[in-house]
């Protein structure tokens, strides 16, 4: 009798504590789970359970590499052939949403019509200085007379060019209050183009200068 008696309370008490441990986890994972609604930014779904930490970490999961990576592949291609057609097609309209970084911005815009609308030596410059040179390998009589023009040509440009961005400077800051970083080399790299082959293509006539 006093055998089973003692095995009755062993039981009873091996009971009591593997209660008493479900309920220490249950109240361990309810403060875990109040903590978690409690911390800064989080939102638990209405109307649903509040997920456990293990679920939060599996949603947060996401594929480093799709699981398509052809499929991925060619719709990057897809993009960048639509996104350099926008560009093309902006460089001949002059649409500002879709020009390159380079030439974006008022003050880009503003230098472009500034030098489409003027007289510029630049625009025949290499014209003229091609034409010498072929004619000084055919006549080597005329050989140092056309270098001498050449050379004439090339400091008319020069002295015309600084004549320009000295003036377009001005405008510049009296319009935005300071010049962008570049906007010299931007400038002179436009003036040395033959107007028709610029990029983007002017968008003003001779003497429509901008306000």
């Amino acid at each position: 009798m006093f055998g089973r008696n003692k095995k009755t309370s062993e039981s009873i008490k091996e009971t009591h504590g593997s209660v008493a441990a479900a309920r220490s986890d249950e109240s361990a994972e309810t403060t875990q789970d109040q903590q978690e609604n409690h911390r800064p930014g989080y939102t638990a779904p209405k109307g649903r359970p509040t997920p456990s930490r293990k679920q939060q970490v599996s949603a947060r999961k996401h594929p480093l590499v799709p699981e398509d990576r052809k499929a991925a592949k060619e719709a990057n291609k897809k993009q960048l052939r639509e996104q350099r057609l926008r560009e093309q097609q902006a460089l001949q309209t002059g649409d500002e949403r879709f020009l390159p970084l380079r030439d974006k911005g008022p003050q880009r815009r503003y230098i472009r019509d500034f030098v489409d609308a003027r007289f510029n030596i630049g625009d025949f410059v290499i014209i003229l200085v091609l034409i010498f040179f072929i004619m000084g390998l055919f006549s080597p009589r005329l050989q140092a007379i056309s270098v001498t023009v050449m050379w004439v040509i090339i400091l008319i440009w020069i002295i015309d060019t600084w004549l320009m961005w000295r003036r377009l400077k001005a405008k510049l800051i009296e319009k935005f209050g300071s010049i962008e970083p570049g906007s010299t080399g931007y400038a002179i790299n436009r003036v040395m183009m033959i107007r028709r082959f610029r990029l983007p293509k002017p968008q003003v006539r001779r003497g429509e200068y901008p306000k």
